[in-house]
């Protein structure tokens, strides 16, 4: 029930009953407005589990505010009913960018010989003929090369495969001296070479396969290969690889534009009050009160920079706006302050090194995607507004336009200021 009208009735009431019968009223009615109020609150965090549990069908902007705006203050741009899932690559369902463009044919979902590039090329000449021969056909003409046919086949074999060299082994009857087969080459050196431990550190820490996991199946396959072995593998990999992180974060760290976010992880080492306590003395890299910090992150770091992007991963207990100021204290000081695209929580934040801070689009659409049934109007007036954002976003995407150049060309910042006045009315209110 609306509240004005509420206020209305009370009003009369007021005026025809005495002061006593007024306030109880007052009350009863006040009592009335917290309840609803709570049931819309009910209602909408009931709508947000289930969609944390089932998922949401949809968040387009149409299925959200409806096929037709019937709010006056909508946003009358082009590609209006645009969604967030444009800014994927997705078309828009507005007229097309070009009247004469054409839609790209469909593939047929299968893979080329040239996407093998990790495959294993034989070359496998003609038995019978090479090019300049005479033709066995018609005896007259010649033979020559022409692009080759291609066949791809593909065999199954354990993640970490082993051979083994059976050395022959000769013994003298009467001396007793063993003559052992020399070795080849590619039998020469480690057990496991750099090949297997970076196998194995790309299962664990860049698919999510346990070292049990793969234990049990490189037994099943008949290639026995323990958890406790892989981590020894591991390891002394690792301390071969450790210059090339650290190079890797100087290059994210002079990048143009900086993603960072973090989510929480298990560390054993680090769970217990033991270990808890040798990972906070650490002089050199960090400077954390025990008191202060319990919780373990893994934070991520992508930069864009060239056309190119570096991915960077810490574990431990900084935030990731702390392990980003342990990757921008490397950024070249001539360098202009870069653009952090990170959600809004204030741990995403660099700390004294300055950044273009541009919180996360998707995030606070999401809010408002919520919150629709409650205030359909305001909530109607922004999605609308960001649906323009998103389709000027897909344009840039697939002409390879920056984003600024796309804003200013196909209409984007209308938009954003009318969505932020909006806002700022709002708020004023």
């Amino acid at each position: 029930m609306d509240n004005t009208r509420l206020e209305e009735v009370l009003r009369r009431a007021e005026q025809a009953l005495d002061e006593k019968d007024a306030a109880l009223v007052r009350a009863v009615f006040e009592s009335y407005a917290y309840v609803a109020d709570l049931v819309e609150d009910k209602n909408t965090s009931i709508r947000r589990l289930r969609q944390l549990f089932f998922g949401a069908r949809t968040e387009k902007t149409e299925a959200v505010v409806g096929r037709n705006s019937e709010n006056p203050d909508s946003v009358p741009q082009p590609g209006a009913i645009a969604d967030a899932a444009i800014a994927a690559d997705k078309p828009a369902p507005s007229k097309p960018i070009e009247p004469n463009a054409t839609a790209a044919s469909q593939g047929h979902g299968r893979n080329g010989a040239d996407a093998y590039r990790g495959a294993v090329r034989i070359e496998v000449p003609h038995p019978s003929l090479t090019a300049g021969q005479a033709c066995p056909a018609c005896g007259e003409g010649t033979v020559y090369e022409k692009a080759p046919g291609v066949l791809v086949r593909i065999t199954g074999q354990p993640p970490l495969a082993a051979k083994v060299y059976v050395l022959q082994k000769l013994r003298c009857n009467l001396c007793g001296q063993v003559f052992t087969a020399p070795a080849p080459e590619e039998a020469r050196g480690q057990k496991y070479d750099a090949t297997a431990g970076s196998m194995i550190g790309l299962l664990k820490y860049g698919t999510g396969l346990p070292f049990n996991r793969l234990g049990g199946l490189q037994g099943r396959l008949e290639v026995p290969l323990p958890a406790s072995t892989q981590w020894d593998i591991v390891r002394a990999v690792a301390a071969n690889l450790a210059p090339s992180f650290t190079e890797l974060i100087r290059q994210a760290a002079q990048g143009d534009v900086l993603h960072n976010d973090d989510t929480t992880v298990k560390i054993l080492e680090l769970m217990d009050q033991g270990g808890r306590q040798g990972a906070l003395v650490d002089a050199e890299r960090d400077v954390i009160e025990a008191d202060d910090r319990s919780g373990l992150y893994t934070s991520g770091v992508v930069a864009l920079r060239d056309g190119h992007r570096v991915a960077l991963f810490f574990s431990g207990r900084r935030h990731a706006g702390e392990n980003l100021a342990q990757v921008l204290a490397h950024r070249a000081a001539e360098l202009p302050p870069p653009i952090q695209m990170c959600d809004a929580l204030s741990r995403n934040l660099p700390g004294n090194l300055q950044t273009i801070v541009s919180n996360c689009l998707a995030h606070a659409r999401r809010q408002f995607v919520d919150v629709f049934d409650r205030s359909p109007g305001p909530c109607r007036h922004l999605l609308e507004a960001l649906a323009v954002v998103y389709h000027n976003d897909a344009i840039a995407r697939k002409e390879k336009l920056s984003p600024g150049a796309s804003a200013i060309s196909s209409g984007s910042e209308p938009a954003d200021d009318a969505a932020t006045a909006r806002l700022a009315d709002a708020a004023a209110e």
